[in-house]
């Protein structure tokens, strides 16, 4: 294949969000560039069955394309898809869903619905891990460029949401009259479903007091400051403590606190349409046993609870699950009981007959050694939720395999501007679905 400059017409986007497109009857991926587009690239890696080429020049821009907000699109690592249309990314992320679950687990496409979309495709993300840079100007802010851990350095991100925004700028003044702001490489940002901003900033050794004295202008803001000095280290407080929470149900009854930097979806607001959408696929009658996999601090298991007889969550990070029981007693919920341990270990414990439904939210290399667990503990139901549609997929044909149907799975927009794409499934065993 040629090493000079190509011509390609962009047939679709793949997982991964780069384009595709065909010279010579090879596959050739492109990043940044939208179904329809015809592109000029070059080849920069050759294999077997496929090549990789950087984009050169859009020669035809597809319909879907747009003017990317960002100025610094596509060179920041943090989006991928700002150069298209919100309507264009869902079709992406839905296509490249359905043909994951298609193509690996033979699944009938007529049970794939259609995508839950973001109800804000900006500002949306409320948390974040901000990279920290020395320059002339003093201490600055960014993300990593892509593939590479160069940073780019921003003013503000028109994915974040507007509260860490506002909190960039004192940032930056305060951490550039620290001495040793060399040594922070990073700042974790979130903000929680009440407004309550958390930093935390991390620190390769220096002066933990001095550190605190800068950031002493923070403190009229009413953010709650944390230093972490170690990569596993709990993070020190250097302000009132400050609880973050968050509401996994609309009706807001349901306050969930988390640790600092604990795991909470990025996207509030879509993350209360995903548990809806989960509990609607339990079904749930009031008097089931259900177990909970990877449960975090209790943002499925509190609400499961709600509607069923019983809940035991399962959380490898200790400080989640200690989270957790607080939140069922803050929550007024008795019928819940959590374990800090793997969930591979918990289910291999169990005896089958124990759980009516089980709920599993794993992480991105989903749960093959669980899910061969489950098909032998037989729970009448399965909701799988998944941030990677093709570890899903796998994991999928398992349980197909194991005696499982699939009832229906529903792509979940999580993520506007990225390739990110998170999913539900849910399974009946076939003794019960007949």
């Amino acid at each position: 294949m040629t090493l000079k400059p190509i011509e390609l017409t962009i047939e679709r986007l793949v997982h991964g969000g780069r384009g595709v497109g065909r010279y010579e009857g090879k596959a050739v991926f492109v990043p940044t560039t939208a179904a329809g587009d015809v592109v000029r690239c070059r080849i920069v890696q050759e294999k077997k069955r496929y090549a990789e080429a950087e984009l050169l020049e859009v020669l035809v821009p597809s319909s879907q394309r747009r003017q990317p907000p960002c100025p610094h699109f596509p060179v920041c690592g943090g989006c991928q898809w700002q150069h298209l249309t919100y309507p264009a990314q869902l079709q992406a992320k839905e296509a490249i869903f359905r043909d994951a679950l298609v193509r690996t687990a033979q699944i009938d496409p007529t049970r794939i619905r259609s995508i839950l979309p973001s109800a804000d495709e900006w500002h949306y993300r409320c948390r974040a891990q901000i990279k920290g840079l020395q320059t002339a100007a003093g201490f600055g802010t960014g993300f990593y460029q892509t593939g590479t851990h160069t940073v780019v350095p921003f003013d503000a991100c028109p994915v974040l949401a507007d509260a860490l925004n506002d909190l960039l700028p004192l940032l930056r003044r305060c951490l550039s009259s620290f001495a040793r702001a060399d040594r922070v490489p990073q700042c974790n940002l979130g903000v929680d479903a009440d407004g309550q901003v958390v930093l935390i900033v991390h620190l390769d050794g220096g002066p933990v007091a001095d550190l605190s004295l800068a950031l002493s202008p923070l403190r009229a803001t009413g953010v709650a400051i944390y230093c972490q000095s170690g990569r596993n280290d709990t993070p020190q407080l250097l302000t009132d403590s400050r609880q973050q929470r968050i509401r996994p149900e609309e009706d807001g009854v349901l306050a969930l606190e988390f640790p600092p930097g604990g795991f909470v979806q990025i996207n509030l607001k879509q993350n209360q349409r995903l548990v809806a959408a989960a509990l609607d696929g339990c079904q749930l009658t009031g008097d089931e046993s259900v177990l909970d996999l990877y449960c975090g601090v209790g943002n499925f298991s509190l609400p499961l609870a709600r509607h069923c007889r019983q809940v035991t969550g399962v959380e490898e990070f200790a400080p989640a699950i200690e989270a957790a029981r607080r939140n069922a007693s803050s929550n007024g919920l008795h019928n819940l009981q959590f374990h800090a341990r793997s969930a591979e270990s918990h289910v291999k414990a169990q005896s089958p007959g124990t759980f009516d439904l089980v709920l599993l939210d794993p992480p991105r290399n989903g749960a093959s050694g669980v899910v061969t667990e489950l098909v032998r503990l037989q729970p009448a139901r399965i909701v799988y939720i998944s941030c990677d549609p093709a570890t899903l997929a796998r994991d999928l044909l398992l349980l197909q395999q194991g005696g499982y149907r699939l009832d229906w799975a529903q792509p979940v927009d999580m993520f506007p501007q990225t390739s990110h794409i998170e999913g539900i499934a849910v399974l009946v065993h076939t003794k019960v679905a007949g």
